[in-house]
């Protein structure tokens, strides 16, 4: 088990002690990689806990703490998920039969939704879509999921080969994982897991959501909410960057803040708490700050 740790200590205990409890038998190595956290993770009696010294985000975090393993698969766990006490087993179980493969089994939200877990590999359309704030209030409908790249494919009990998975939950095939070199680390957070499964599609090595098999995934537990927009919007320009089509992206996301102004526009004119003018200078400010 790795599991990347930065602010509050107790979610990270209290998945521990979830992992702990697992049936039939609890896992023989839980492993901590702390980024530099402000709130640096206790010691704790069974957990080998790696201590960076710079904070370098998710990726960052994994590949340290998987520099310490030595099992044919690796585990990847968010601090904010709750698991049950089969949780593991039955993840390897489904996973079995896939393998050299990454996995990722259902995840709800604390009320009991469904996430969106596997999607598309993003283009340009699902990026500029997703932009467009007058679009939020239409987001429960399939084709407008299907647009912004989830694939509704993915449902509970569903078993099926999609682009990719998202983050919170991943079994790795450790040998794969080293090969293609870990997570890129010019990802601080958001979109590291897709680039990572598309370098690992090109070693023939699939994406698997595992429908059968669940956990809760609270979400957020590690990131400033202040941040999340900036930090996802200079991950998908690193990736353009990378896979191409940079540019587009760029217009694109710009194109769809000038919608989003115009609708603002109309929500102020109407009495709606909102400043156009300031929306659309921050979201300019996203689109044409330099991706690091």
């Amino acid at each position: 088990m790795v599991i990347p740790h930065y602010g509050d200590p107790a979610p990270t205990l209290r998945l521990i002690a979830a992992l702990r409890a697992q049936e039939p038998q609890a896992p023989k190595r839980i492993v901590v990689s702390d980024d530099a956290s402000p709130v640096p993770f206790p010691p704790t009696a069974g957990v080998e806990v790696v201590y960076r010294v710079t904070n370098g985000g998710f990726g960052s975090a994994v590949n340290s703490g998987m520099e310490l393993v030595e099992t044919p698969l690796a585990l990847v766990l968010n601090t904010d998920l709750v698991v049950g006490k089969n949780f593991v087993r039955d993840l390897v179980e489904a996973a079995t039969p896939w393998q050299p493969a990454l996995v990722s089994p259902q995840l709800h939200d604390s009320g009991g939704a469904p996430q969106w877990v596997g999607r598309h590999f993003p283009t340009v359309a699902h990026q500029a879509v997703e932009w467009l704030a007058p679009l939020a209030r239409f987001r429960h409908f399939d084709v407008l999921h299907e647009a912004v790249g989830h694939d509704a494919a993915c449902t509970d009990g569903a078993v099926v080969p999609v682009d990719w998975v998202v983050g919170a939950a991943m079994l790795l095939p450790v040998a794969e994982f080293r090969a293609v070199g870990g997570f890129d680390e010019r990802f601080f957070m958001n979109v590291e897991e897709v680039d990572l499964q598309r370098r690992l599609r090109a070693r023939g090595v699939p994406s698997i959501f595992v429908g059968t098999v669940s956990a809760v995934h609270e979400g957020g537990a590690s990131s400033d909410p202040g941040l999340r927009r900036e930090w996802l919007v200079s991950a998908r320009l690193i990736y353009a960057r990378k896979w191409g089509g940079e540019r587009k992206l760029r217009a694109a996301l710009t194109a769809a803040s000038i919608v989003n102004a115009g609708a603002n526009a109309l929500r102020q004119i109407l009495g709606r708490d909102v400043s156009a003018l300031a929306v659309f200078r921050r979201e300019l400010g996203y689109v044409r700050r330099q991706a690091r």
